[in-house]
């Protein structure tokens, strides 16, 4: 049997012979996938030859496959993962049996015969912030200065844990009205043009610029990442935090303040707390959007329809 061999999601051609490839637009075909894409794809096409299958591949061996997991695998496992073999074959100039209409039917029916609400992240409140910043202020360690920035830099912001950890101090600015954080490129920016977070003076309980301020003091850094990890004995790492780890600090503290279902919080608990939390002050669907730089009201107004649940509610009127 033939050795099954991954190659690139993002290689243009196998034949070289067939379309002359400079190492300049290799670059930047490279380019025009994200390292995180371009490893998850290269993951679902390891568990697609793993289970036996061979690229390229067929529609039936598709099918084959899809039955084997679909009673085991979320639904849009699956679909991503036959995205990756899609874009597999389509860069090695091939036929793509994902676009076969029994694959497409088949896995319209795994949806809708297995699909599932997807994991979601508590949305964190107003109140549990305050009560992770209290937490904090409490123990007046140099690492808890740095989890008090990021925390609350993270929530005032809506932030991607990507774009919370890809913060450098020469992306803030500290104007008269609070401050003003560069975000070169995000999830929803991926041609890098840049957009820019505003983040005013807050109050005596929560202020996220008072907060970064005191962890520059305190640290010392103005250059390079803003989070950075922090030892026991207060060695400061030249390195990001990475996202993981960003997300990791919101839940060891969630843990920590004894919120309810402490261990489902994660990064996004910030942004979506931030949408929710926005919402139920009177915030607008536009000025809820631009802060958080979503491009797609109908997330939002998921988020937005969690926290106004028990508002204007229908049975409400009738307890009264």
């Amino acid at each position: 049997m033939k050795a099954p061999v991954v190659i690139e999601t993002n290689q243009l051609v196998a034949d070289e012979k067939e379309l002359q490839v400079s190492h300049n637009l290799q670059a930047y075909a490279h380019a025009a996938t994200s390292d995180n894409t371009r490893k998850a794809y290269r993951d679902d096409a390891q568990h697609f030859i793993a289970w036996g299958g061979l690229l390229p591949t067929t529609p039936d061996v598709l099918l084959r496959y899809l039955e084997a997991h679909a009673p085991t695998l979320n639904p849009q496992t699956l679909r991503r993962r036959l995205t990756a073999l899609k874009h597999w074959h389509t860069y090695q100039n091939l036929p793509d049996p994902t676009s076969h209409p029994l694959v497409l039917k088949t896995m319209s029916g795994i949806i809708r015969v297995h699909g599932r609400p997807a994991d979601k992240s508590p949305a964190l409140t107003l109140e549990q912030l305050a009560t992770m910043v209290e937490y904090l202020n409490t123990h007046n360690r140099l690492v808890d200065a740095r989890n008090n920035a990021l925390v609350q830099t993270g929530f005032f912001g809506a932030f991607r844990r990507s774009e919370l950890a890809a913060i450098h101090w020469e992306h803030v600015s500290f104007v008269p009205e609070g401050m003003e954080i560069l975000i070169p490129r995000s999830k929803t920016d991926q041609d890098g043009e840049g957009r820019v977070c505003a983040i005013p003076f807050g109050n005596e309980t929560l202020c996220a610029v008072s907060a970064l301020k005191r962890w520059q003091e305190m640290s010392g850094l103005t250059t390079g990442p803003t989070f950075r990890s922090v030892s026991r004995k207060n060695m400061i790492a030249t390195r990001a935090l990475s996202p993981v780890s960003a997300g990791l600090i919101v839940k060891q503290l969630a843990i920590a303040c004894h919120l309810p279902n402490a261990n489902d919080y994660s990064g996004h608990s910030l942004r979506r707390g931030f949408a929710t939390a926005a919402s139920q002050k009177g915030a607008t669907l536009t000025a809820i959007m631009r802060q958080g730089r979503w491009k797609n009201e109908r997330t939002v107004n998921g988020y937005i329809e969690e926290g106004q649940r028990f508002e204007d509610n229908a049975a409400g009127l009738l307890l009264k």
